[in-house]
């Protein structure tokens, strides 16, 4: 059983720099009071956050933080269980995780979430969710059992009943079956390995004793073969090298000078081309003008005449040369384009030169390999007894793979029954339907104490069949708001009951946080306080209230907040 007994905070949502403690077992029932936004509720955010890192409210963590202090949020809570006095202490800037054991530190694990997981598994007992089901009921974000999914309702009362081993065993089965079943894999695997090399060892040593010689001189018969290829293949690119050496690089040499004489030749031809065109300027000049153009005097007729005569000479001379110079730069450029045609031709020869290497290189490693075929199998016709030998080491290897296969496969099914067992339709399941008749009994018990006549019942997968006086078939929803908290109360009051009769999470908290403010009527008050007062005599209840002139008399204990120059303060306790 979990006892919490003081709770401390400090710069949390709207308290100050001074810390809030509220002792939680100097009283058995006590009612908190205040106005709204006085810092009632701040409790439950507390109490989660120190717990679970997580507030009981839609609220951020960054929100926790007093906006006007803006760090220092701290919230100690200290229980008993065990016989073991613990502290958790957390904070938020900086952040703050630490747990206390019997006054001293523990050392911290590597991860928060690790803590955490270590903190809700070994420590608490319980999780979030089991937590305010069985310790926390409010209005505002409190999430009823019935309004929860399937699988959050089985997660909760696995908690209860203790039953969530099974699941954890589950998680470690599921991986031992994976294991398993790997394993038989593998050993399929190296089995279909090892009766092939077996078949071809076998298959090797029929063929040594049947055909090993006759193997042998075929493949001597092929490597001859190859020798004659390589040959062939040598002697033509001897006549290859020959053909260029004797016939190709002759001509080429004669050549090679073609491509500079046609390089000046064409200077030349650039150069000549230039004069004729300045030769003609000239004569078309004289030939139209009898006036200078630029200094407006007369041409002697005479002298022009013997200046075109004379230019008409020297284009005559000039052009007779300049078709000689095409005649040469023909001749040259056949001289080149055979230049390259050779070259073209060596370029092509030498790849086929190359091409015959590659291959006779490619067909010596071919004789290579054959020739150590050979000499495997001569070797082998005389170690045939080693190779039977490792037959048998084949055969035994097969053998045990077999056996461990088939104890692999044995275990595989075994843990298949189990698991079987450990899912929610086995041994959880007959646990669930062993504790039901128990759990709608004290369902209804509780309903009736708050005068809620129906039959309320549970069924395996934790969906209601609820019926009236009046209605065979009613569900949840079909209730009021009041007779729904009735039925919150009354299972929150059954969680609690079986979780102290499992000792799985029992708990001396309950915190009810406005739940008579808007839910409950006169009548359902005056109920719900005889069943704290008289029947949860155990319990060290809170409950949080505006309704102070009709409750705060039967109380053992009032805590009044306020706000005092904007932060929340307990004025009065």
């Amino acid at each position: 059983m979990i006892t919490f007994k003081k709770i401390r905070f400090c710069n949390f949502l709207s308290t100050g720099n001074n810390f809030t403690e509220i002792n939680f077992v100097d009283a058995t029932t006590t009612l908190i009071m205040g106005s709204n936004g006085s810092g009632k509720s701040t409790l439950l955010d507390a109490l989660c956050f120190g717990l679970f890192n997580k507030a009981f409210r839609k609220i951020t963590k960054n929100q926790l933080v007093n906006s006007t202090n803006g760090k220092g949020s701290v919230v100690e809570v200290e229980f008993e269980t065990n016989n073991n006095n613990w502290k958790v202490r957390r904070g938020i800037k900086p952040s703050i995780f630490e747990i206390y054991k019997d006054g001293k530190i523990l050392d911290q694990l590597s991860s928060v979430n690790d803590q955490q997981d270590w903190l809700e598994k070994n420590v608490l007992k319980l999780n979030y969710k089991s937590f305010t089901q069985i310790v926390i009921l409010g209005s505002a974000s409190f999430v009823p059992f019935m309004q929860l999914t399937a699988s959050n309702r089985r997660e909760i009362v696995e908690d209860l009943l203790d039953i969530k081993i099974f699941s954890s065993m589950n998680i470690i089965l599921k991986e031992k079956l994976k294991v398993a079943n790997d394993k038989v894999k593998d050993l399929n695997t190296k089995h279909g390995s090892l009766e092939e090399k077996y078949s071809m060892q076998n298959n090797f040593l029929l063929e040594i004793e049947r055909n090993g010689r006759e193997t042998m001189d075929k493949k001597q018969e092929y490597i001859d073969k190859l020798h004659k290829e390589t040959d062939v293949l040598t002697d033509k690119n001897s006549d290859l090298l020959e053909y260029i050496e004797v016939e190709i690089k002759p001509e080429l040499e004669s050549l090679s000078s073609s491509k500079k004489t046609l390089k000046k030749l064409s200077d030349i031809k650039a150069k000549l081309e230039q004069r004729i065109q300045t030769i003609g300027t000239e004569y078309n000049f004289f030939k139209e003008n009898t006036v200078c153009p630029t200094c407006t005097q007369s041409i002697e007729n005479q002298f022009r005449l013997d200046k075109i005569a004379d230019i008409e000479k020297k284009s005559k001379e000039f052009n007779d040369g300049y078709g000689e110079l095409e005649d040469t730069i023909n001749v040259e450029q056949e001289k080149e384009k055979k230049f390259l045609t050779y070259s073209t031709e060596i370029t092509k020869l030498n790849n086929e030169i190359s091409n015959n290497h590659v291959n006779i290189s490619g067909i010596n490693r071919q004789i290579k390999n054959l020739r150590k075929e050979i000499q495997d199998i001569a070797n082998k016709l005389e170690k045939k007894n080693s190779e039977r030998v490792l037959l048998d080491e084949l055969e035994k290897k097969i053998k045990k793979v077999e056996t461990d296969r088939s104890k692999y496969k044995e275990l595989y099914s075994y843990y298949e029954f189990t698991q079987g067992l450990l899912k929610d339709g086995g041994v959880k399941k007959k646990i669930v339907k062993k504790y039901l008749p128990l759990m709608n009994n004290q369902i209804n018990k509780y309903l009736q104490m708050m005068d809620l006549f129906i039959n309320f019942n549970l069924d395996e997968e934790f969906n209601e069949t609820i019926k009236t006086p009046i209605h065979e078939d009613f569900s949840y929803s079909s209730f009021s708001e009041g007779e729904k908290m009735r039925i919150n109360l009354a299972l929150l009051f059954t969680w609690r009951e079986i979780a102290k009769m499992k000792n799985s999470v029992s708990t001396n908290l309950l915190i009810l946080d406005e739940v008579f403010d808007s839910s409950l009527d006169g009548n359902g008050i005056d109920y719900f306080t005889k069943i704290i007062r008289y029947i949860l005599t155990d319990a060290n209840i809170l409950v949080i209230s505006h309704k102070t002139d009709e409750m705060i008399d039967l109380f053992d204990k009032t805590i009044k907040f306020d706000k005092v120059k904007g932060f929340s303060k307990i004025i009065s306790s």
